[in-house]
């Protein structure tokens, strides 16, 4: 007859095991991780450029067809990005009615300043982006009077190889 151990467990070498096949798998599952977050990131940024550039064609269409009025020497493009969410006095409307082309403008997911002690953004979502003027050439976007497109202001390069200002 055999007698059995009461006590019978896990020797030291099987935990040990156990153990490193753990710490490879945390390992490998990490930079997985990253990328997944840098893609949410990306999905946002591409969202958020829409989003504005749809509103700023918007604006300017709104201007086009005689909903807001413009000076001689302005472009029709907003003069600022505030315009979009503020909003702007309709003159087609007798009522005094608003035109507002975002409900809030989207932060650059891309560029974020946070304060140490709070936890919340130091930058307002305006201050976010990077800004061209209709004057400004494309490969070297300066502000001006009015604002023709955004960019992101993030010094990266994203996953498709192309830096983030340029999308």
């Amino acid at each position: 007859m055999r007698s059995f151990n009461k006590n019978r467990g896990f020797t030291l070498i099987e935990l040990i095991v156990v153990l490193v096949i753990m710490t490879i798998l945390a390992t490998a599952a990490l930079p997985l991780r990253e990328l997944m977050v840098k893609r949410e990131k990306e999905e946002d940024l591409r969202t958020a450029l829409r989003q504005i550039r749809t509103a700023i064609d918007a604006y300017k269409q709104a201007v086009d067809d005689g909903k807001i009025t413009k000076k001689a020497d302005e472009s029709g493009y907003p003069p600022r990005l505030e315009e979009l969410f503020i909003g702007v006095p309709d003159a087609k409307s007798t009522d005094k009615k608003v035109i507002y082309f975002l409900r809030r403008l989207p932060r650059d997911p891309m560029f974020v300043e946070m304060d140490v002690s709070s936890g919340m953004p130091v930058t307002s979502a305006v201050d976010t982006w990077g800004k061209r003027s209709y004057e400004s050439p494309w490969d070297s976007p300066k502000e001006g009077n009015d604002v023709f497109d955004v960019f992101s202001r993030s010094e990266e390069i994203g996953l498709n190889g192309i830096p983030y200002r340029e999308w």
